[in-house]
């Protein structure tokens, strides 16, 4: 099937970005020791951290690393309340994740902001498509981390969402959506997410559509937050200097008044496709922008490493990977082409892309085309899977060099109930990735044959 669809004109160009996420980016004071913050944390470094877990008495699950060495502690809430619980009201999310520190209890946005200003705190909101996230990161010492604490779980508990920040939420929304309009890259985005996945949540902008945002109220974000942002639909990811007792009452300051609520529910399957599709785009921009992809694997996948370093050959590895080989080193049809795996609660996108001249976006898409077919049959080489290997293990560590990556990962492993020795044990599984396995796990999940394919970029609608 060929869609042919026309867009405005505009030159602006923007980098393919894996899925447009609308952060609030409401932070405060910065701390006066972030040189310190930016050092190596000894206590990781060469090993993975030891991850301890519980449950509070109202059901929220909880993660914590201890990291005594900075006088530090980082912490994320995550409720299972991201783009893929809209359930039809396009931008909700993100709109109820965006007015969480206007008002709270009795204290109002500028309350909010100089409380955590007048500690050195930091917190941000972001509604991601599985997930909305809370994020604070206080020094430890009580006198500052307690107050920080309390704020915080005001804000999760007695949000106010008053009307006037409401419209100004969905204001800036709208202004963001009108500049996504004036992106290839953007464009490309939603029509590959609303090609591969359809009626699925996955398919729909995170962001919404100017009707959607039109039409969402003040009550919707009240009930949204009501109905997820719940203990039992919670988990806590907690990194920095306490020990287990101070950790589970800080685990407790913040959620244990939460109402226990209910997890949320299963999303409806991923389907696969079961043909071919091609959307086109006229669009005058410099380049043509090309995406093309299926359903891949979700974050539990028992293929998840077979597919995570086979592709690293394939598109994951920059300039050296076999895309940009074919497309860039041995044509000069683009100045790179990659591949990726988007791992979420359900299958997420494998997408390859890249960006070339008009002339010659059919000579690119074709070339692209077919280096998956032969990567698919035949799968990497011995010398390129050793290659693989040594890249992805040889930068593991500096992967949780840091307490701030460290508690992104734990609150990522709680979150989708990976194993707690996840990090321990993710070199050892990467080494023992076979060449079988990489070549019986592409057969079985990709099709070269039932692709989504989008073309942006002038005279598309010819290709």
């Amino acid at each position: 099937m060929v869609v042919n669809l026309h867009m405005a004109n505009s030159p602006t160009i923007q980098p393919r970005k894996q899925y447009p996420m609308f952060q609030n980016a409401k932070k405060t004071v910065v701390f006066t020791v972030v040189a310190v913050f930016s050092l190596l944390s000894p206590t990781f470094a060469g090993a993975a951290p030891a991850i301890q877990q519980w449950q509070t008495a109202n059901g929220a699950r909880v993660y914590f690393v201890p990291a005594p060495e900075l006088p530090i502690v980082d912490v994320r809430v995550m409720f299972d309340a991201g783009g893929a619980r809209n359930e039809g009201k396009g931008g909700l999310a993100q709109l109820t994740s965006g007015l969480l520190n206007d008002g709270a209890g009795d204290l109002n946005a500028d309350q909010i902001a100089e409380r955590f200003g007048d500690l050195g705190a930091q917190f941000a909101t972001a509604a991601e498509l599985d997930s909305a996230t809370v994020s604070l990161r206080s020094l430890s010492k009580p006198e500052v981390l307690q107050p920080a604490l309390d704020t915080l779980a005001l804000i999760l508990r007695q949000p106010t969402f008053p009307q006037d920040a409401f419209e100004r939420v969905r204001k800036r929304m709208l202004i963001g959506l009108r500049q996504q309009q004036q992106s290839p890259d953007a464009i490309a985005d939603k029509a590959f997410d609303k090609a591969m996945y359809g009626d699925h949540p996955y398919g729909a902008p995170p962001l919404g559509t100017e009707e959607s945002l039109n039409a969402l109220t003040r009550d919707d974000a009240v009930n949204h937050h009501s109905r997820y942002y719940v203990a039992r639909n919670a988990v806590v990811a907690i990194v920095g200097a306490l020990d287990r007792a101070q950790a589970q009452a800080l685990a407790d300051a913040l959620v244990g008044k939460l109402p226990e609520g209910e997890p949320a529910p299963a999303l409806p399957k991923v389907n696969d496709l079961t043909a071919s599709q091609s959307v086109n785009i006229e669009y005058p921009s410099a380049q043509t922008h090309i995406l093309s992809g299926q359903p891949g694997m979700s974050r539990n996948d028992p293929d998840y490493f077979a597919l995570y370093v086979g592709n690293h050959t394939l598109g994951g590895s920059g300039l050296v990977s076999r895309l940009s080989e074919e497309v860039r080193e041995k044509r000069g049809l683009s100045y790179s082409a990659y591949s990726y795996f988007m791992p979420l609660r359900d299958r997420g996108p494998f997408t390859m892309g890249l960006q070339t001249r008009s002339d010659q976006a059919d000579e690119a898409l074709k070339v692209m085309r077919d280096t998956l077919a032969t990567f698919v049959e035949k799968g990497p080489t011995a010398k390129e899977l050793e290659a693989s290997k040594k890249n992805i293990t040889g930068g593991f560590p500096l992967r949780i060099d840091t307490n701030k990556k460290i508690v992104d990962y734990i609150g990522m492993i709680g979150f989708y109930n990976m194993p707690l020795n996840y990090l321990d044990a993710f070199i050892a599984k990467v080494d023992a990735v076979t060449l079988p396995q990489i070549q019986d796990a592409f057969k079985r999940r990709i099709q070269p044959d039932k692709m989504v394919t989008v073309v942006v970029g002038r005279s598309a609608a010819q290709k």
